[in-house]
């Protein structure tokens, strides 16, 4: 495993963005190479423009077939042969259409195994029609029998701070009524399962956010999390997840609370990107979003198309970096934690035992209290 050269495919993005700057300067560093097998899904007359514009000398490896894909060079496959007009800093329709040829190009490969990862450079979801970001449209998709339809989570991953999302693109008026247990509870099950699989926590902590400023008023807890919110903490702990909450963001984030905790769950888009991106700006931490739940691994730069910094050759490349790190990454890990399960031992004998859950878990009350001091001590890994 730790010889294989793992496949890696990009995504162009929206074409009148930053995409193609943040792919070429990611893979200026040589050593990119020797880690990964990069191929770029994309245009060949998109990229050469951008080259050209941003005064970038990169050797591209133009292939039509992901059957012609070199090792040691950046291979850009061609995923339509229109002319589509470069307007940096401009979302177009047009630009909109060769972000999603390229990610539906990318999506038919994967079904037919050509590549391991997948990572996709920024888009505007508006300039897309029907489309309501990367996660719906992965999950809705996927070939694939392992996956729910609208399964997928996402999650904005620094070094250390994860905040996954139980509403996303969802607006504000709309949010109180999309919100229910049931969904807490399912998001929470996959945040669990991605914490545990993909970033290999042993037994994570998950911070539960409220809704309402404050939890409600005074103190006093407001219906959403009396009536959803903690009865959804109350039975993801009967199943045995370390979910507490829920807390008001304000004061969470304000205290740093978060650092004692794996993961936060946050009910909407705001009350979690916008504590990530501050965090992560202040401590000059680089995010990357990753989409749970699916049976592709598929990580992006938490930034979105920039159209602000298109075609001036000042973006960095550090988000695009570190998506490509965390997208590999979470490949290793989950071959790591699949492989044990692969080939469960027997048993081969019958231990003497009553295992019913009544005597399992019932522990004397001072060990449980040292338990629960251990667990707080080492909750961070």
């Amino acid at each position: 495993m730790e010889d294989k050269k793992i496949r890696v495919a990009i995504t162009h993005g929206d074409t009148n963005g930053v995409g193609y700057e943040v792919i070429f300067k990611a893979f200026e560093d040589a050593g990119m190479l020797e880690l990964c097998t990069p191929i770029i899904y994309g245009s060949p007359k998109s990229a050469t423009y951008h080259a050209k514009a941003l005064n970038i000398d990169i050797p591209l490896n133009v292939i039509s077939s992901a059957k012609d894909v070199r090792d040691g060079r950046i291979n850009l496959l061609t995923t339509y042969d229109d002319e589509v007009k470069i307007d940096f800093g401009i979302p177009t329709p047009e630009a909109g259409e060769a972000a999603r040829k390229a990610l539906d190009r990318a999506l038919s490969d994967y079904n037919e195994g050509a590549f391991d990862v997948l990572v996709t450079a920024p888009i505007a979801k508006n300039s897309i029609k029907g489309f309501d970001g990367h996660t719906s449209y992965l999950s809705q998709h996927l070939n694939t029998n392992e996956t729910a339809q609208g399964q997928g989570l996402t999650i904005l991953v620094s070094d250390n701070l994860r905040i996954a999302l139980v509403t996303n693109n969802v607006s504000l008026k709309d949010v109180a009524d999309a919100i229910t247990k049931q969904k807490i509870v399912e998001k929470a099950q996959i945040f669990h399962q991605a914490l545990r699989r993909d970033m290999r926590i042993s037994n994570p902590r998950i911070a539960i956010l409220a809704l309402n400023p404050r939890g409600g008023e005074d103190g006093v807890l407001g219906d959403e999390e009396q009536e959803i919110i903690r009865p959804a903490v109350e039975e993801l702990a009967a199943q045995s997840i370390q979910a507490f909450g829920p807390y008001p963001a304000d004061d969470f984030f304000g205290d740093g609370s978060y650092a004692q905790f794996d993961g936060v769950l946050a009910m909407y888009h705001d009350q979690g990107q916008t504590p990530f991106k501050a965090l992560t700006s202040i401590s000059d931490d680089k995010g990357v979003r990753v989409t749970a739940g699916l049976s592709l691994v598929r990580t992006a730069p938490a930034h979105g198309a920039c159209f602000n910094l298109a075609g001036r050759g000042c973006m960095e490349a550090d988000s695009m970096r570190h998506a490509i790190f965390e997208a590999i990454d979470i490949w290793r890990n989950r071959i790591s934690y699949d492989e044990p399960m692969g080939s469960p031992l027997p048993k081969l004998y019958h231990e003497k035992r009553d295992e019913s859950d009544k005597v399992r878990f019932n522990v004397p009350r001072e060990k449980r209290e040292d338990r629960k001091e251990f667990s707080r001590d080492n909750a961070q890994e």
